[in-house]
């Protein structure tokens, strides 16, 4: 196993592409554990309408912004990475319903 190297400890830029190639793949790998579960909430849900949950939606930002925070991650660019994540599994949702109630 590779051993992690934290930012003031790498000595170049080959260096710093490298963890963040690492990174990426566990993103990558979170995102997909991620999906199984959208793909899920699509099967347990019976209407389209039922994928956009303002509620919920604002909810999930207002932890998202926190959590943010206390990782000294810019807030903004979060909730942006975060609406853009929700916007996707809100349409992923609805066409898997839809196709499903088609069916």
């Amino acid at each position: 196993m590779a051993t992690i190297k934290l930012p003031k400890d790498c000595a170049d830029k080959q260096d710093v592409r490298n963890e963040l190639d690492r990174i990426d793949s566990a993103l990558v790998a979170l995102f997909a554990e991620r999906h199984h579960y959208v793909t899920r909430m699509a099967s347990l849900k019976n209407d389209p309408h039922e994928a956009f949950v303002p509620e919920r939606i604002e909810a999930i930002i207002v932890k998202v912004r926190a959590r943010a925070e206390e990782l000294d991650m810019d807030e903004d660019q979060a909730e942006l990475i975060w609406r853009t994540l929700i916007n996707w599994n809100v349409n992923y949702e609805k066409g898997v319903i839809a196709a499903r109630k088609k069916g």
